[in-house]
C-alpha cells in the first residue's frame, strides 16, 4: 500500500505514522499534547506546501506562486498522514547545523541560485533553491537505503 495518498481519507492509510509506524488517532484535545496521545495524533501533512502553489499567503493577499512547474503542481493534491512527532518535530523542524548551512549556500551559489537583493513577484531563485533542496533529501534518502543494514 503506498503511504501519499490523495486528500480524501481513508481509514486503512491512517491506522500507522507513514514514518514511523505508530499506530494513530484524532481523539479531541490530545493534539500535541506532551503525552502519548499527543504525540500520535493523525495529521495530514501537504506533500507539497499549499502556499507554494497559490496565488494568496495566508493572510489572504495576492502574490504569484512560488512553484509553477507542472511537475509541482501534479503533487500539490497527495497528502501523507503523519503522528504529530513526525510531522511538527521532524518534518517542520529539521536539524541543519552551521556546516550544513553552509554547505547548502556553496551548492546555491554553484547552482546559481543565490540572490544579491529580493525582487518583487519573482520567486525563480526561491522556486529552484527548493527543487534543489528536495533533491539533496532524496539523494539521501537513495543513498542510505542502498546501505547494508
Amino acid at each position: 500500500m503506498s503511504m501519499v495518498k490523495k486528500t480524501s481519507k481513508t481509514k486503512e492509510a491512517e491506522k500507522t505514522c507513514a514514518i514511523c509506524g505508530c499506530p494513530l488517532h484524532r481523539t479531541a484535545g490530545t493534539y500535541a499534547k506532551p503525552t502519548a496521545d499527543g504525540r500520535s495524533h493523525a495529521t495530514d501533512h501537504h506533500c507539497v506546501p499549499k502556499r507554494f502553489l497559490s496565488d494568496k499567503n495566508t493572510k489572504g493577499e495576492k502574490r504569484g506562486p512560488v512553484l509553477t512547474d507542472r511537475h509541482w503542481a501534479e503533487k500539490g493534491s497527495q497528502t501523507v498522514t503523519l503522528c504529530y512527532d513526525c510531522h511538527e518535530e521532524l518534518l517542520h523542524n529539521p536539524i541543519l547545523l552551521e556546516e550544513d548551512v553552509k554547505h547548502l549556500r556553496q551548492i546555491m551559489d554553484n547552482k546559481g541560485c543565490t540572490e544579491t537583493h529580493k525582487t518583487e513577484g519573482d520567486y525563480k531563485c526561491i522556486a529552484n533553491r527548493v527543487r534543489i533542496f528536495h533533491e539533496i533529501i532524496k539523494a539521501g534518502i537513495e543513498h542510505t537505503l542502498k546501505e547494508p543494514k
